[in-house]
């Protein structure tokens, strides 16, 4: 039997810094405003005027932050999209395609201890609000992407080829499975149990590689259907 191929050590740089926090009295602290309107109201019970009133700003203030009420579990998404952009593709090409995901994923959802209460409240928010269940998939999609795309530059693959969406969703649905399993235990760690989903998730995918051509499979089933009898 061949031996499987070992995995390149972790890289001896550390993933790329995330941008600067910013100031306290900004996003951070109207989110944390909001998450506490959201557990003594509920999601839509609460009215941007409500954050904004517990928050200390003015209204037009919040929306300088966030595009709508929508966003304000996401925080700052698309910086944090940037991020895990970025740590994939400084990821040596050595690196196999599934190792590199876990690796990006895992620096995507490290998050201070400090702000672990939020982020469990975030998520909660996130996977059980109905409310924001259309807004999540179009933000679930942009995650997607972000892997596709570094997916099938590793594959020479387009992005919209079946292999490369198949890693794609699969990956977000590990992230989502392991996000509702922390949120059920409240001694599990988060990164664990990411790291276990994507460690399992890499099996499947273990020989994923560049395309190429397939050889058509003889099947028994007739070309053109039998006629239904009359």
């Amino acid at each position: 039997m061949t031996e499987p191929a070992a995995v390149p050590a972790e890289p001896p740089v550390g993933p790329p810094r995330r941008p600067g926090r910013q100031p306290a009295s900004s996003r951070t602290e109207i989110e944390h405003a909001a998450f506490r309107l959201f557990d003594e109201r509920g999601f839509e019970q609460t009215t941007v005027d409500d954050i904004a009133g517990a928050a200390g700003i003015a209204r037009r203030t919040f929306f300088s932050y966030f595009a709508s009420k929508n966003d304000v579990p996401w925080g700052s998404f698309d910086r944090e999209l940037d991020y895990l952009r970025a740590v994939l593709d400084q990821t040596p090409d050595s690196v196999p395609v599934m190792e590199a995901i876990r690796r990006a994923v895992l620096a995507f959802n490290t998050v201070d201890p400090a702000e672990q209460p939020w982020h469990r409240k975030r998520l909660a928010l996130i996977l059980s609000t109905p409310a924001l269940q259309a807004h999540s998939t179009l933000r679930y999609a942009q995650w997607r992407q972000v892997v596709c795309e570094f997916v099938a530059g590793r594959l020479v693959a387009p992005v919209g080829s079946l292999l490369v969406q198949t890693i794609g969703y699969a990956s977000l649905a590990a992230a989502i499975a392991a996000y509702d399993v922390w949120l059920t235990q409240d001694d599990a760690d988060l990164l664990d149990l990411l790291d276990i989903a994507f460690r399992d998730l890499a099996d499947g995918f273990a020989r994923a590689q560049p395309p190429r051509t397939l050889t058509p499979v003889r099947s028994d089933r007739p070309a053109t259907p039998p006629a239904h009898p009359r």
